[in-house]
């Protein structure tokens, strides 16, 4: 939601409307999109031995998805339930195309090149299982999401959401890092590889890190060109430092769903100072 909201509240400061129903379209063709990868991901990753029962029963492994191992869904049901997901959300894309001021090309080729994404993440080419997956991740939860929300109600395509972008998307992959290396040893041992494994538990920490302070580099530069308003997401750096003392010690268990807590509220301060900067430009203008 964090970014599909930060493209519309860009949006919003470009053309000064905003449509509830674009945004409630939007919001449900990604979130659909989304789910239907997440549960794609639960299926493969079952497929592939990531995550089983004999995994499962082993102390030093936290599987936080226990839908298949626990019997909760059949695996065809979890592929079902994923297609009608997908199914969904196109649909609310279809309705979009109609009531969104973007022309139908431009907006179709983000949807439908993000969806095969969504899936090759674990499916097909499975980029999570060759290091590629925070590539996807970095693409996927920036650029791609924020241009689709800002295009669907601005009408136009504009490369500055992309700037915009960036502490959100790096905030994002520190959730997915964090995931990664907490699990390397388990995914070493199942073939899988991925980039905390090549990088180490020391480098790991180094990246880590970067993704964690780099976005509030970014929001202090915006604090200096464009408004002091913007520092409101600097208010989460006290969270911020707590996590990476957390990597610091191997306190790894819980910290992807405590990086997912900073994440949320860093993008909500972030998407609220761009519209406390908005609403104060027009008043500016106004008694000017």
């Amino acid at each position: 939601m964090m970014p599909l909201l930060l493209g519309s509240a860009l949006a919003y400061s470009s053309v000064q409307t905003l449509s509830i129903s674009v945004l409630l379209l939007t919001c449900v063709s990604a979130l659909c999109v989304h789910a239907a990868a997440n549960l794609f991901n639960t299926y493969y990753d079952y497929i592939h031995g990531v995550d089983s029962p004999a995994t499962n029963n082993k102390k030093e492994h936290t599987i936080d998805d226990r839908t298949l191992i626990e019997g909760l869904l059949k695996p065809n049901e979890v592929v079902r339930l994923g297609l009608i997901l997908y199914a969904i959300g196109t649909i609310a894309f279809l309705f979009l195309s109609h009531v969104s001021p973007a022309k139908e090309p431009y907006l179709a080729l983000i949807y439908f090149g993000a969806l095969p994404l969504s899936f090759l993440y674990t499916g097909g080419i499975g980029f999570k299982y060759i290091a590629l997956g925070d590539v996807l991740i970095l693409l996927t939860f920036g650029p791609i999401t924020i241009v689709y929300s800002f295009m669907a109600q601005a009408g136009y395509y504009s490369i500055y959401p992309v700037f915009y972008a960036l502490p959100l998307t790096l905030n994002t992959e520190a959730i997915l890092h964090s995931n990664n290396t907490r699990d390397m040893e388990h995914d070493r041992s199942v073939g899988v590889l991925t980039l905390s494994i090549l990088l180490g538990k020391r480098f790991s920490y180094y990246l880590y890190c970067l993704l964690i302070y780099s976005p509030y580099v970014i929001i202090s530069c915006m604090m200096i060109k464009i408004s002091w308003l913007c520092c409101l997401p600097l208010l989460t750096v006290v969270h911020a430092h707590r996590l990476c003392k957390e990597f610091q010690h191997d306190q790894l268990v819980k910290l992807p769903n405590r990086t997912a807590i900073l994440n949320f509220q860093f993008g909500f301060l972030y998407i609220l100072s761009i519209i406390l900067t908005n609403i104060t430009r027009n008043r500016q203008q106004f008694v000017f």
